[in-house]
């Protein structure tokens, strides 16, 4: 029997960036897939390619990006290559965003309830009608008496409650994928732990795929099924949850992971890093991009682009010094 296609599918993904200093390399031959039903997390320092990944998803790149090569596929289809009509009929409805500030998401001159009606534009109902679609939906990410908050404006509400509400928007067509950039990083801990309780919540009756784009482990521990760790523009592994925790592989990883404060034994005042900086993406260089940071570097981590090497079923790495 064939396998069955993916609902979504990153394949070979390659895009850069016009600058002055030469064209960034911000993307490197990116690749994830997802089924429906799960939660897939995006990990990786500021500055690894997740949210390029997260915009393309969505064909809200920069004007300044070029795809060089690679798909994006919605259940087989390649959306990059639709004309620009095509590929707003699915932005919204097939594939939706929560991002990091929700204060960028709404208009600030509208209130709240035009919005979430006007964002509804695809289905064939009155205006009414979509209010009153808008007003369950607000109530279903917890938002306590919705038609008030319907009739405020974005700025009139709480950090916490922008963020329920920017969830709502984003699930108001009931879309196939819904990616989430760093959806709890602008809140304080407790409004955080409210979003993680939401959005677990939400995965139960939500029937397609969630991607939660994050450098925060805690936030991939609590919700996510499957990971791609990111550095320098590439996915250099991929790992359940349990992998990922448990038996990371790529160095990368497993430095990561040990920079998290919630895995430090004893109080410290100074909180670990990783030595090192990311390589510059206008001139990457010709071996490994984590060479000049890893503890586990040879020779030839310097000169020869590392395999992709498959660990298990569920487990792979992009690197010279891991072993089946």
């Amino acid at each position: 029997m064939t396998a069955p296609v993916p609902l979504l599918s990153v394949e070979n993904l390659t895009i850069t960036y016009a600058s002055d200093a030469g064209p960034v390399q911000a993307l490197r031959a990116a690749h994830l897939t997802a089924r429906a039903g799960e939660v897939i997390g995006i990990v990786g320092e500021s500055g690894c390619g997740k949210s390029t990944l997260a915009s393309a998803l969505i064909n809200l790149l920069a004007a300044n990006a070029r795809v060089t090569s690679g798909a994006v596929r919605l259940r087989g289809q390649d959306i990059l290559t639709l004309p620009e009509d095509a590929k707003r009929a699915i932005r919204g409805r097939h594939i939706a965003m929560v991002f990091q500030d929700p204060m960028t998401s709404f208009n600030p001159v509208l209130p709240l309830g035009a919005q979430l009606t006007d964002f509804q534009h695809h289905l064939p109902q009155t205006r009414a009608e979509k209010r009153t679609r808008a007003r369950a939906m607000l109530a279903r990410v917890g938002i306590p008496d919705p038609d008030l908050v319907l009739t405020r404006f974005i700025h009139e509400l709480s950090g916490g409650m922008r963020q329920r509400a920017a969830i709502a928007a984003a699930l108001l067509m009931t879309p196939d994928v819904l990616v989430a950039d760093e959806p709890t990083t602008a809140l304080d801990v407790t409004m955080e732990a409210q979003i993680i309780h939401l959005l677990r919540a939400l995965r139960a009756d939500h029937q397609g795929t969630i991607l939660i784009v994050t450098h925060h482990l805690g936030v991939i521990g609590e919700l996510c099924d499957r990971v791609y760790v990111m550095y320098a523009g590439q996915v250099v592994e991929e790992a359940t949850v349990d992998d990922l925790y448990h038996a990371p592989r790529h160095p990368y990883t497993r430095a990561l992971i040990a920079c998290d404060p919630a895995h430090l034994e004893t109080h410290t005042p100074v909180l670990p890093t990783i030595p090192g900086h990311l390589p510059d993406l206008t001139a990457p260089p010709p071996g490994c991009s984590f060479a000049n940071r890893c503890p586990l570097v040879t020779s030839r981590c310097h000169t020869a682009p590392p395999p992709w090497v498959r660990l298990s079923d569920t487990q792979a790495a992009l690197c010279h010094e891991v072993a089946p």
